[in-house]
């Protein structure tokens, strides 16, 4: 009688146990969070545009990367209020590093190829990449 009552036990512990997500999709959800934060406390009135990159081609998405970890360091708060939690979400983004799947095509478009756009339209470009 233990012995089935322990199985019991065993198995719906067992059943119960949630599956872990991959650091991998952790990584992202964290960083989609801060660029979520991040277009609440942006400065968008009298803020310098940004070379935004949207729908980049296959090749390319690792320069698009690295076209917003370098506008992410020119985003200012909209006040100081935001400065501490401001600055923490754009460490978290500025440490943020993309790996590519290994093919290497040549990319042709710069930073500068990009149109210019607001800091809020930026933050939701870069969110579209991240998704």
């Amino acid at each position: 009688m233990k012995r089935v009552i322990i199985f019991c036990m065993l198995f719906f512990c067992s059943t119960m146990v949630p599956t872990a997500a991959s650091p991998r999709t952790v990584k992202y959800k964290q960083i989609l969070k801060k660029i979520k934060d991040l277009q609440t406390m942006v400065k968008d009135k009298d803020a310098e545009l940004l070379h935004t990159p949207e729908n980049p081609v296959e090749g390319c998405v690792s320069t698009a990367v690295t076209c917003f970890k370098n506008g992410i360091q020119k985003l200012q708060p909209a006040n100081s209020q935001y400065n501490v939690e401001f600055t923490k979400a754009i460490r978290t983004l500025r440490n943020f590093t993309y790996r590519h799947s290994g093919q290497t095509l040549p990319c042709e478009s710069t930073c500068e190829s990009y149109e210019k756009k607001t800091p809020k339209e930026f933050l939701k470009a870069f969110e579209n990449l991240m998704q």
